[in-house]
């Protein structure tokens, strides 16, 4: 029963980031006019290393706010394939912690990778026929409507509408942010992941406090929540349920030991599975000098930690596509590197 209830705060946790992120990334698009979309859209220097740099930061918050970026439209697919190149998840802590000189090195080669396959994806996908986020299109942007203004000075002279929508989000955040304060949802140590949620908390508060009626009931229940949020609740707690108790009942690690000939095609394998569990495997064989660089690169270019479950409620097609890229060239990469000897 305990396993089963720290699943289930585990999915709460992820469901709140990825709302928050959702919710902010909206926000400021319209906040800007639409500006945000141009400000990504560009070439080489932009999306590829806006969401390299996003997925290379330590934990998932990155991924997360990239899949906000593409479900929004305002990444191409592969700068999202090159974010989750770049993306070591939770598994990025305990690399600073064993091998802190080695992992700032796997960093910098994720987020430089991540950049040139990212770019490398694009140019493939039309040869491959791929139309990535055609589907996220509920909730458009009205450049002159004024329902859309969320931050007018008019706003100020009366107070909001108390809707029951508005009453009810203000209501669970508020119980999130006592939750997470307290340690009964999210990490239990105060690293940057709880710091920046219980941050983030408050300001999506207030923009749910704040923003007109028609913003809220469009952008932010009819697309947002309803569309999005209990999707993403559903996949995370599924995903997490068959990835804890099937290696819990599968000596994941004791099986790739006995197989060391196939390492390195194992921990590609592996990096499919969107946890970071898995991932702390070859970490810990890594820090023993058991495997070489090559499989910890491996594992890290193809694991993304949790930032795939997001996407996983948005396309199945897309988060299999991205998956089925960063296999082919994280064992590319991993076997030239393991070839040169490394």
């Amino acid at each position: 029963m305990a396993e089963l209830t720290h699943v289930i705060k585990h999915s709460v946790t992820i469901t709140v980031f990825v709302f928050v992120m959702m919710l902010l990334v909206d926000y400021i698009n319209v906040m800007t006019r639409g500006r945000l979309s141009t400000m990504l859209k560009g070439g080489f220097r932009r999306q590829y290393t806006v969401s390299s740099f996003l997925g290379a930061t330590p934990g998932c918050l990155g991924a997360f706010i990239n899949v906000s970026f593409y479900v929004r439209g305002l990444l191409s697919f592969g700068a999202i394939v090159g974010g989750m190149i770049a993306t070591s998840g939770d598994g990025a802590f305990v690399m600073l912690t064993l091998f802190p000189k080695t992992a700032f090195l796997l960093f910098g080669l994720l987020f430089l990778l991540g950049i040139i396959f990212g770019w490398l994806t694009d140019r493939l996908a039309p040869l491959l026929k791929i139309a990535p986020c055609q589907e996220c299109r509920l909730a458009p942007l009205h450049l002159d409507d004024e329902a859309c203004r969320c931050f007018a000075p008019s706003l100020w002279l009366k107070f909001p509408h108390i809707l029951l929508s508005r009453f009810l989000l203000l209501g669970l955040m508020a119980s999130f942010l006592i939750a997470i304060g307290f340690g009964f949802l999210g990490p239990a140590e105060w690293g940057w992941e709880k710091i920046s949620l219980f941050l983030l908390l408050p300001i999506s508060m207030f923009i749910i406090a704040t923003v007109p009626e028609h913003y809220l009931k469009e952008h932010v229940m009819s697309h947002i929540v309803k569309e999005h949020i209990w999707r993403v609740f559903l996949w995370a707690l599924l995903a997490l349920l068959i990835i804890h108790f099937g290696l819990e009942h599968w000596n994941l690690s004791q099986f790739v030991q006995s197989h060391m000939v196939g390492v390195l095609l194992i921990s590609a394998l592996v990096g499919l599975i969107p946890e970071s569990g898995p991932h702390l495997i070859f970490i810990t064989m890594f820090a023993q000098g058991l495997v070489p660089f090559s499989v910890l690169l491996t594992s890290s270019f193809v694991q993304d930690g949790h930032g795939m479950l997001p996407l996983l409620s948005y396309s199945v097609k897309d988060s299999v596509r991205i998956k089925l890229f960063n296999f082919i060239f994280g064992l590319l990469i991993g076997g030239i590197i393991y070839l040169i000897g490394f």
